[in-house]
């Protein structure tokens, strides 16, 4: 428990003091994890005189963001981001005229945080408990910013694999998409909570709660667009690996084309002097399969001509000829066990895992 004195910085306290004198605050934060945690509660709450249905709520239930004024008290639920994944807690704050009361029923880096600097700094001791609050909510709101980082940081990434039609791509984007809906369904409520709370009539609100709520609120609405921008940002990445995939395949497609259409003409020449018949031409000469093979020949370098005119395929010199078909025809061949290796990844692909991987967060010392 906190307890600040006048203009000094916040002190711990061992109770809850039974008179709080005016210009002093109390701040009781509360981990609810066992039975007792939740007697010691409402206990807290019937000294107070909070409302129990509320109290409850508090201990047992998960809820969004939200405010619910009780007169001489209020109910602001604030979410904040995880340290060890992207996901929310819940954080139920319990505002009166002198007292603080968070509830909260795991580890919140941001309320430790506060918490801990709160003596070092006097700074962040000036004012009642509703700018305590605002404090608070100002380092849960913050917390949300380093999603949009982290993001910004592999999108290249993710753009890069989508550019390289590399199948991958479709499992992060999957899986980043999943982890900024969990955040967005977090702090669309929430910036609603801190409009509300910004044009508060509640006596409980300060003139200076007010405006800074107001700067809460601005941050709140960056995050909340700056999600919607990502959202927009991962369509069109899948957009682009659709462009790189549908390109890939059509040069292979391309390939296996040109290569079907000169051998067709060489089989049927084939075919026609395979057949046993002893009057086809040229059967009974000692040169007939010389004459055949350069028709062939003939032939297969018009076809290529023919493509090469037409843009299909570039000139290629003498010397790389060769080894130009023969890339192409092992790049066609590739192309199916590529596409069936791509359906097993995704399909047995852990998403969790990727998107720790893709979208990464690295746990902020300080919880700005």
């Amino acid at each position: 428990m906190l307890h600040r004195v006048g203009d000094g910085a916040a002190m711990p306290s061992a109770e809850l003091p039974e008179q709080v004198a005016d210009g002093d605050w109390v701040w009781l934060d509360l981990l609810v994890e066992t039975d007792a945690d939740v007697d010691e509660l409402h206990e807290v709450a019937r000294e107070l005189q909070l409302d129990g249905l509320a109290v409850r709520d508090a201990a047992t239930d998960d809820d969004l963001p939200k405010i619910d004024d009780f007169g001489h008290h209020l109910l602001v639920v604030l979410h904040g981001l995880r340290s060890d994944r992207i996901a929310t807690y819940e954080l139920d704050c319990f505002v009166t005229d002198r007292h603080l009361v968070t509830v909260r029923r795991e580890h919140s880096p941001s309320v430790e945080a506060l918490w801990e600097r709160l003596p070092e700094r006097p700074e962040l001791c000036v004012g009642g408990p509703d700018l305590l609050l605002v404090r608070l909510a100002d380092v849960l709101t913050r917390r949300f910013v380093s999603v949009l980082d982290a993001f910004d940081a592999s999108l290249d990434e993710l753009t890069a694999m989508a550019l390289a039609a590399d199948s991958q791509v479709v499992a992060d984007v999957v899986a980043v998409r999943s982890e900024l809906a969990t955040v967005r369904q977090a702090i669309q409520p929430q910036r609603e909570v801190i409009d509300v709370l910004r044009h508060s009539t509640s006596p409980l609100v300060t003139d200076a709660g007010r405006r800074r709520f107001s700067d809460v609120f601005d941050v709140a609405s960056r995050v909340g667009q700056g999600l919607d921008a990502a959202r927009t940002a991962l369509a069109e990445t899948l957009g682009v690996y659709e462009g790189a995939e549908a390109r890939v395949t059509g040069t292979a497609t391309r390939v296996l084309t040109i290569y079907a259409a000169i051998m067709l003409p060489l089989s049927l020449i084939a075919g026609f002097f395979g057949m046993n018949n002893q009057d086809l031409p040229l059967v009974d000469k000692s040169w007939g399969w010389i004459a055949v093979t350069a028709a062939m020949a003939f032939v297969a370098v018009v076809s290529l001509g023919i493509f090469v005119a037409a843009g299909w395929i570039h000139r290629p010199s003498g010397r790389q000829a060769g080894a130009t078909l023969g890339r192409g025809l092992a790049e066609a061949a590739r192309t199916p066990v590529q596409l069936v290796e791509a359906v097993y990844e995704i399909s047995t692909m852990p998403l969790r895992v990727t998107a720790r991987r893709a979208l990464g967060i690295r746990r902020d010392d300080d919880d700005g």
